[in-house]
């Protein structure tokens, strides 16, 4: 009798324990659940787990942690910086009422004004990882299964798409946005410029996860159990998602979770050049733009956003490897 898969990986999952103890307490138990055994005996994993429920826990209470701190991302407290604009005091002004000082210039609260560009990072991020998954499955499912003329059409697109220059595109489109649905004069609002990043993040970050599910579809299309799902007269829909898309779900979790990272990084680098989110939004990128002026008079400033941006895409590449190795049966890890 033929399996599925995610059948297989079960069972070598139980196999590879040997006979003990071990073996018994697998027995029976669904992917996911052997997925969580292996995670859970990961070091690596559970670290970087912690630190990106940690991020994540600050990026929804950041309204929260406003309230408790007192200080609000725009508001400026110049009585705390000299007559060159620099904040009073070491390090940047860091004291018992501004953790991590305050911004040369504008007189900003450095630590609050980060709270809520972990926020921003990992919305964008987030939202841009779900909205490439979903356009890569679907048309990488019916790219593989359908095969044919569906097959070339989407091949080509996706070969225009990766042929592509990312920062040209977005450096031309981001801006053009702006001004087709506001002046220049206008102040832009935070929801259009987050939409617009997503949006440009979709157009090319979907490539990827199409061809690796147009690869896994093709590798599983003429499986038994498909062609026992096809003899029996089961519809496209069912085909696709009720055989096809349980049995790919581990490569695409992988994907998703490499895809976040770099949605931070490119939000920061866009936001960096001047072309991402207004300079009110609080953003890494923005930061560590204001901060080049002041890397040797201010370098606290440079040292806060860099050290947390470099946290978090470390924890998420981190977690990803791990999550890559707990979905692999074989992995020795």
């Amino acid at each position: 009798m033929s399996m599925s898969p995610v059948e297989g990986v079960a069972l070598a999952e139980i196999e590879s324990t040997g006979t003990g103890p071990e073996e018994k307490s697998l027995v029976g138990r669904s992917p996911g659940q052997l997925v969580w055994s292996r995670l859970r005996r990961d070091r690596t994993a559970l670290v970087s787990g912690v630190v990106l429920a940690l991020f994540v826990l600050l990026a929804v209470a950041a309204p929260l942690v406003q309230r408790l701190y007192g200080v609000s991302p725009n508001e400026q407290f110049g009585d705390l910086l000299d007559t060159t604009g620099m904040p009073l005091g070491y390090v940047g002004g860091v004291n018992a009422d501004h953790w991590f000082g305050l911004e040369p210039g504008l007189g900003r609260d450095i630590f609050i004004r980060m709270i809520f560009g972990i926020r921003t990072s990992l919305l964008i991020a987030l939202g841009a990882a779900l909205v490439t998954a979903t356009i890569g499955v679907v048309l990488g499912i019916l790219a593989g299964y359908l095969g044919g003329v569906i097959d070339s059409v989407i091949g080509w697109v996706t070969d225009v798409a990766l042929a592509m220059p990312f920062l040209v595109f977005a450096l031309a489109v981001v801006p053009t946005f702006s001004l087709r649905f506001y002046g220049p004069r206008d102040a832009v609002p935070t929801w259009f410029a987050v939409t617009t990043l997503i949006v440009v993040f979709a157009a090319f970050g979907w490539t990827g996860t199409a061809r690796l599910v147009r690869g896994q579809v093709v590798s599983l299309r003429e499986r038994e159990f498909v062609e026992a799902a096809r003899a029996s007269g089961a519809g496209l829909g069912h085909m696709l998602f009720r055989q096809l898309l349980p049995n790919i779900w581990a490569p695409i979790l992988v994907s998703f979770s490499l895809a976040v990272p770099a949605y931070v990084t490119g939000e920061a680098a866009l936001s960096f050049l001047g072309i991402g989110l207004p300079e009110s939004v609080p953003s890494f990128g923005r930061m560590i733009y204001r901060s080049i002026d002041y890397l040797q008079t201010d370098p606290a400033y440079v040292f806060f956003p860099g050290i947390t941006i470099f946290a978090l895409v470390l924890a998420f590449n981190l977690f990803g490897d791990a999550l890559r190795d707990a979905l692999d049966p074989k992995s020795s890890r």
